[in-house]
């Protein structure tokens, strides 16, 4: 078994510079980075959004610390670069978004590079493996976006956005580390190290920081990279499609928002208080409740989906129906829910 002290220093390595760059960068950016309330965001005063760029330089530098600090074979990392240089796109497209707000990029320019930052990660070939190439780099680009702003969607609330994003680098990183996918192993520790460092200053009250649409935006974007990187299984091809179970909760959100704005006719590009944290506030459930119960929905999730990569197709098509159900159910209930705000 491969030695877990490489993977420690990653983890140690983001951790600390993000936690250490984030009250300086807070003084910074403090002209620039900033979030004021909306009728999504009901946050209370001027909030710093410097924590995706905090997350960004933890991750990248125990990335490049890793890169130029181990000996490994020649092309063992060269995925790196795909996830390097998208990373970079998405951070910088989210840091402008962030600075030029309220007003933001337009979403189908958005859209577009976070279309180029997918096919950057198909150049260093991450993608799509289940199915035959051009479908597969056509499977990859929309999945890819689609995370990136699922992310972008759910981080509406202190704590959910990043608590989604540390479950799932936790669920790929147990998944990954077995594996010989190396590159996908350091860059989940890197991320679950970030991730978490960052999680107490979003609950802080002296020191509250917001991801941001950079920080959000790049956690979404390096989930999707993390999950193209692994087999699953060896033995069971259904395992393949364990990453939808991990990233279940954004992307159910993502669905949902989606639906009720076409159903409204409302553009599903379109920000409206839609959202299933949103509307379980108005019936009365406290932040801290929703956020308990969207941290446990994705667990029991990543439960079954690394059960699912140990267990036959059997098991995995009734785990796949049982998943499928539950998600159903909370949709109705939620769709149900009358004046979300």
């Amino acid at each position: 078994m491969q030695s877990l002290k490489p993977y420690l220093l990653d983890f140690i390595c983001a951790a600390l510079i993000t936690a250490f760059s984030l009250p300086f960068l807070r003084k910074l950016t403090a002209k620039y980075l900033k979030d004021k309330p909306t009728e999504i965001k009901t946050h209370k005063g001027v909030i710093s959004t410097a924590g995706g760029t905090a997350l960004a330089l933890g991750f990248f530098s125990a990335l490049a610390a890793v890169r130029f600090t181990t000996d490994f074979p020649s092309g063992t990392l060269r995925n790196l670069r795909g996830i390097f240089i998208g990373g970079a796109i998405i951070y910088l497209l989210g840091l402008i978004d962030d600075i030029k707000k309220p007003l933001g990029l337009s979403p189908y320019i958005r859209l577009v590079i976070q279309g180029l930052a997918a096919a950057a990660l198909i150049y260093y070939g991450i993608s799509v493996q289940f199915t035959a190439q051009p479908l597969g780099y056509i499977l990859t680009v929309f999945w890819v976006v689609g995370v990136t702003n699922a992310f972008n969607l759910i981080d509406i609330m202190d704590g959910l956005a990043i608590s989604q994003a540390l479950l799932a680098a936790l669920a790929f990183t147990v998944i990954s580390l077995p594996s010989e996918y190396i590159y996908v192993n350091f860059a989940a520790c890197a991320l679950l190290g970030a991730a978490a460092a960052f999680w107490p200053y979003n609950h802080s009250k002296r020191l509250k920081t917001f991801l941001g649409d950079s920080g959000s935006t790049l956690l979404g974007f390096l989930l999707a990279a993390l999950s193209l990187g692994t087999s699953y299984s060896a033995q069971n091809p259904l395992a393949v499609y364990a990453p939808l179970l991990i990233l279940a909760v954004p992307v159910f959100n993502t669905g949902f928002v989606s639906v009720i704005r076409i159903s409204k006719g409302i553009n599903p590009l379109s920000a409206t208080p839609d959202h299933f944290p949103l509307r379980l506030k108005s019936v009365g459930l406290s932040g801290e409740t929703i956020l308990l119960i969207s941290a446990g929905a994705a667990l029991l999730l990543d439960a079954a989906a690394l059960y699912i990569t140990k267990s036959g197709t059997q098991i995995s098509l009734t785990i796949y129906a049982a998943a499928a159900l539950m998600l159903t159910g909370a949709a109705i209930f939620l769709a149900r829910i009358k004046n979300a705000s």
